[in-house]
């Protein structure tokens, strides 16, 4: 690629990492792909953690009743709808909820829907 009113001057371009994850921006993320991904009863488990813990957490430290295949579908489901961001920190995968950014988008969404998640836990607890 050259540079335009530069002779000469030459531009090389890196490919993107592949340690670095795509995220849809605050802008892009659309309600009908959150409750899409937060309908799945393991995607709103692992959401349901993500929001009871203090720090972003490693794919490893979830205990699922799915594949590995399959997790890794759910977090990127999770990803790609702006429900979660995920970075590398070594070869660990960490992810966080990406709070700030969905509460300012459906304010009182996702508090909602994890109140009414662990209730239905609770009833099937009980059940």
């Amino acid at each position: 690629m050259r540079l335009p009113g530069v002779p000469g001057a030459a531009v090389t371009t890196a490919p993107p990492s592949p340690r670095v994850l795509p995220h849809p921006t605050r802008e892009e993320i659309r309600l009908d792909s959150v409750l899409h991904a937060l309908s799945d009863p393991v995607r709103l488990r692992i959401v349901s953690e993500l929001a009871d813990a203090e720090a972003a957490l490693s794919c490893s430290r979830f205990d699922l009743p799915v594949s590995k295949s399959t997790t890794t579908h759910h977090f990127r489901v999770l990803r790609e709808s702006g429900v979660i961001r995920q970075v590398y920190e070594g070869t660990a995968k960490m992810n966080g909820l990406r709070r700030e950014d969905l509460d300012a988008l459906f304010p009182g969404l996702l508090d909602a829907l994890l109140v009414a998640a662990r209730r239905q836990a609770a009833r099937d607890a009980r059940a």
